[in-house]
């Protein structure tokens, strides 16, 4: 195994590698739910590439993940087009806050009342993964979207049965889903949670898919459907305007880029994702520490001390066309050493005790996939509607499912959102503005390999993230990437969840013994899907969570 260092942060927009392989021998899709991977591998099948197939398996999860992703919400896209040198592309599809937001949307009396920015039409950001569908397809797709939609389309139309998964998350959000006559409609058996195998059928959805498919962007943010959405919110209380729809556009930015050692770069979300920062940051902490050189509950140790770091940074986070965000600071070397240099290799540091960061002002609901073609064109998509089913609000006559991603930002400034992250003034509502993200797409590339990262799951992503990476540093295989055991720290509050078996009893008492706040939660947490190219001998290897329903297909 080659020593693992880190290297400054480089903003440089190509890398050129001497790669032993063009491209792979073999392409690749793993995603959450089965129906997705099919419809993507069908696409690439079909004569489409990596770009092609993630419109296809990003327009089916909306159809069969109305818990994690859908037309209604947004995401992140981490694009890589091949070539010498590979080139890379982020698409933020993140959704905006309507023009008519105000810092004080969700304050009643002086207060802020929180159902407003979780349940119902007030809690729906302007939706971002439609545009996202579009501009994937013209700029980067080589077939046209009544293909590349069509399996969607039929999803919608001949129905998905329900799994675990569904009831699971459905559970969750019953009575807000029973709120809402549209939604209890479509997604609910007689005001209950349906039976596993279940169909449920969304005709209304594989309209308005048909119509993107003929129209593109037209087709969802102008016309009848968009005056259906709009109407549907403002009877509900909402504050959506035809404006809204008809200035949202996605936005290419720079990727993030951090240098890991000689061999290997991290390409990753920048702002507004807080979890491209988190990683690099937390690498960069790891590199001066001998976090490879020591036992299981030690390496435990530094991860969560760096996590805890990370974290408390992303107060100065936010959209970066409405703040400025100091990323050049906050990676920089002199920096990352300071943080790692007051880490106690004995005691966890409490989050009261670590100042702000000086100098700057200030959910298992998402749904992650990745595809790979065998030119070397690779896609990284996290995609989320926030809380499972969203605000649980659904523009009738639309099958839009919307997302309450509102809750995102910074209703309290000095209070704390859905996922327990403390708010900030750079998160605050604005209108048009994107709120903060956890989504972290995420490539690691080198002469040797190709690998790519990301799962949903709220606050808790950038932990399971680097976690996974953990395991490829190590030299692990895929399998083990998506299955290690998670653990996570956000700073505040200053506890360490854990899922069922990442910590034996006595593991517990020592960590006790070093000061942490243990919580071991009821159920496993995320859903995890990566992808290796191994250049050296041009083969694929990719997997999925074993902790949820999808699949990752590999094929010649």
């Amino acid at each position: 195994m080659r020593r693992y260092r880190l290297a400054p942060l480089f903003f440089v927009f190509f890398l050129a590698f001497n790669a032993h392989a063009e491209s792979p021998d073999q392409a690749a899709v793993a995603s959450a739910h089965p129906a997705a991977t099919e419809a993507g591998l069908a696409i690439l099948a079909e004569g489409g590439n990596a770009f092609d197939a993630a419109v296809a398996v990003s327009a089916a999860l909306a159809v069969v993940e109305p818990y994690s992703s859908g037309l209604g919400g947004g995401g992140f896209f981490l694009l890589r087009q091949a070539g010498e040198p590979a080139t890379y592309r982020f698409l933020d599809a993140r959704e905006r806050a309507p023009l008519s937001s105000t810092a004080n949307l969700y304050r009643r009396q002086g207060k802020v009342e929180r159902d407003l920015s979780l349940n119902g039409a007030l809690a729906a950001a302007i939706p971002g993964l439609p545009a996202a569908l579009v501009a994937v397809s013209e700029r980067y797709g080589t077939l046209p979207l009544p293909q590349t939609l069509a399996p969607a389309i039929r999803l919608a139309r001949n129905g998905f049965a329900v799994d675990r998964v569904y009831r699971e998350r459905a559970q969750y959000r019953l009575a807000a889903l029973r709120d809402d006559p549209e939604s209890a409609r479509l997604f609910l058996h007689d005001g209950e949670v349906p039976e596993e195998g279940f169909i449920v059928r969304q005709p209304d959805l594989a309209d308005t898919l048909e119509a993107i498919a003929q129209r593109g962007h037209d087709g969802f943010y102008s016309g009848e459907r968009a005056a259906r959405m709009i109407n549907a919110v403002r009877n509900a209380g909402g504050i959506w305007e035809a404006e809204d729809l008809e200035l949202y556009r996605t936005v290419e930015r720079e990727p993030l880029r951090y240098t890991l050692d000689e061999e290997r770069t991290l390409i990753t979300a920048p702002p507004p994702s807080a979890g491209g920062i988190a990683l690099a940051q937390s690498l960069g902490m790891l590199r001066h520490l001998p976090w490879q050189h020591t036992n299981r509950l030690q390496r435990s140790h530094y991860i969560i001390e760096a996590l805890r770091r990370a974290y408390r940074d992303r107060g100065v986070l936010g959209d970066p066309d409405f703040v400025e965000i100091p990323t050049a600071d906050l990676l920089s070397e002199t920096y990352l050493a300071r943080l790692a240099s007051n880490i106690d290799p004995a005691q966890a540091t409490p989050s009261k005790d670590l100042p702000p960061a000086p100098g700057w002002t200030e959910g298992d609901h998402t749904t992650h996939f990745t595809v790979i073609d065998k030119r070397g064109r690779a896609v990284a998509a996290t995609l989320s509607i926030n809380l499972p089913f969203g605000a649980a609000f659904t523009a009738a006559g639309t099958g839009v499912l919307l997302n309450n991603e509102m809750d995102d930002f910074a209703a309290d400034v000095e209070g704390a959102n859905a996922y327990g992250l403390s708010g900030s003034q750079a998160n605050a509502i604005s209108a048009g503005k994107r709120p903060l993200s956890s989504m972290s797409p995420t490539f690691i590339e080198s002469d040797e390999a190709f690998a790519s990262f990301g799962t949903p799951g709220g606050s808790r992503i950038p932990s399971m993230v680097l976690l996974a990476i953990m395991e490829y540093l190590q030299g692990h295989p895929v399998e083990a990437w998506v299955s290690t055991p998670r653990y996570h720290h956000q700073y505040l509050p200053d506890i360490v969840e854990y899922e069922p078996g990442a910590f034996s009893r006595d593991d517990e008492r020592q960590m006790e013994g070093r000061g942490y706040q243990m919580k071991a939660l009821a159920r496993p947490y995320g859903n995890q899907h990566v992808l290796l190219w191994d250049k050296e001998s041009s083969k694929v290897q990719a997997a999925s969570d074993p902790r949820g329903v999808g699949a990752a297909q590999v094929r010649d």
